[in-house]
């Protein structure tokens, strides 16, 4: 009686429906599986029930096929339960799980490039003292900065002169933002390069790679990393667009030889830091741009490396430049084209200088005020001087103490009049 009440009961209660699942994304709902589940459990139970009761009496047979009916669709519902939960788990991780990022070789190239040189660029403020108007207080302001690289480890920073021109107290920053009070090695300011030092722990020191600028090609990719503008370390990137260039020292307004053009952006603070090869190696400093406005114009300039290794040599070892000089004031280059000659035009020779001494002739006036060309000088040890560039240049090639033939057009004729070089008068 307890089957058959049962299974009336069963046979006669309403068939599930379907609902549909919750649309909340945090609480999924599965509606038929569960209503199915409870009911076959529950007849389950009641048939084990009847059995253990003692009722042998073998239930109908379509009581038996509903039974074994109840059994398949609540295993069912129970895998058709795990399917849906492990899917809506496996959607869920979609959204959170995001792929990879792969970098190209080329990118990977340049990422391990900047966090190998980075520790090797310092930061440099420049301070200057000034007055406070009302309380006469002497304050120390900052008045520039601009980068600079560690030379090595005995603490050398190179720079550029004009970074630290007018200064009257250097601060060094390094990578790892600790800083430390930096004192003037030497600088020259011809060439636009200056050498402090620091008194920093060997550990902090990380002394940049130097390389060749002998063997540069245009179009080889080159990299800058500075601190324009105050940032932190900044990477830009682009290639060798001239070699060769000249350009006119900011300091003394001598010309600067052999410089490489660069099409990487080169910022205001970028002053100083290192331009690098796609090996790592410093191949020039950062120096000038060609810009009206100040900023970056893709015209860059930097002083060749092999330019720079000689300078800092020198001021290490000496604190100064030995450059050597013929004691003279020529004419602007324009005003020799105007005469029709090629050559520099020696405006004055002073008597104790190394042209004076040599017997170099300035221009003058005679008693009437009529002008007195003096000498033009068109070549130095055989090699044609058609302006102050190529003076500059020749005498760079040479050294103090040396004897040079100078070839001068004196009036109709030409003389060659030997000249012994001697350094300038305030680095003697």
């Amino acid at each position: 009686m307890a089957a058959h009440s049962f299974f009336s009961t069963y046979i006669s209660s309403p068939t599930p429906t379907l609902r549909p699942r919750s649309s909340s994304p945090n609480r999924p709902t599965l509606s038929l599986s569960t209503t199915f589940a409870r009911r076959n459990l529950h007849t389950a139970c009641i048939v084990a029930a009847s059995l253990r009761s003692g009722n042998h009496s073998p239930p109908p047979e379509s009581a038996v096929s509903k039974f074994l009916d109840s059994v398949v669709v609540l295993l069912t519902s129970v895998a058709l339960s795990v399917s849906i939960f492990v899917t809506d788990i496996d959607s869920a991780a979609a959204f959170v799980v995001t792929p990879s990022r792969k970098l190209q070789t080329d990118e990977l190239a340049t990422v391990r490039l900047f966090q190998e040189n980075t520790p090797s660029v310092v930061y440099i403020t420049n301070l200057a003292a000034r007055q406070d108007a009302f309380t006469l207080d002497v304050l120390e302001v900052p008045q520039g900065s601009g980068s600079g690289f560690v030379w090595d480890k005995k603490g050398h920073i190179v720079t550029n002169y004009h970074v630290i021109r007018g200064a009257s107290d250097l601060r060094v920053t390094l990578a790892d933002q600790t800083t430390f009070d930096a004192k003037v090695v030497g600088f020259d300011q011809d060439k636009d390069v200056a050498v402090l030092r620091i008194d920093a722990p060997k550990d902090k020191l990380r002394p940049i790679p130097v390389g060749v600028s002998a063997d540069l090609l245009v179009g080889q990719k080159v990299f800058a990393i500075g601190n324009p503008f105050g940032l932190d370390h900044t990477l830009t990137t682009g290639v060798i667009s001239g070699l060769r260039r000249e350009i006119s020292s900011a300091a003394t307004g001598r010309p600067i030889q052999d410089v490489i053009q660069t099409d990487a952006a080169i910022n205001p603070g970028n002053s100083g830091g290192p331009l690098l090869d796609s090996s790592g190696n410093l191949i020039g400093i950062n120096t000038a741009i060609y810009s009206p406005s100040g900023a970056s114009s893709g015209v860059g300039f930097s002083i060749p490396v092999d330019t720079v290794g000689g300078i800092v040599d020198q001021l290490v070892q000496f604190g100064k430049v030995t450059r050597p000089i013929l004691g003279i004031k020529f004419a602007p280059d324009q005003s020799v084209e105007q005469l029709g000659v090629s050559g520099v035009l020696v405006l004055d020779a002073p008597p104790n200088g190394p042209a004076g001494k040599a017997g170099l002739q300035s221009t003058k006036r005679d008693t009437y005020g009529r002008l007195i060309l003096g000498d033009i000088i068109t070549s130095v040890n055989g090699k044609k001087v058609a302006n102050g560039s190529d003076l500059y240049r020749i005498l760079d090639q040479c050294k103090v103490g040396e004897t040079v033939t100078v070839e001068v057009l004196r009036g109709d004729h030409v003389e060659k009049i030997p000249v012994v070089l001697e350094p300038k008068p305030d680095e003697s």
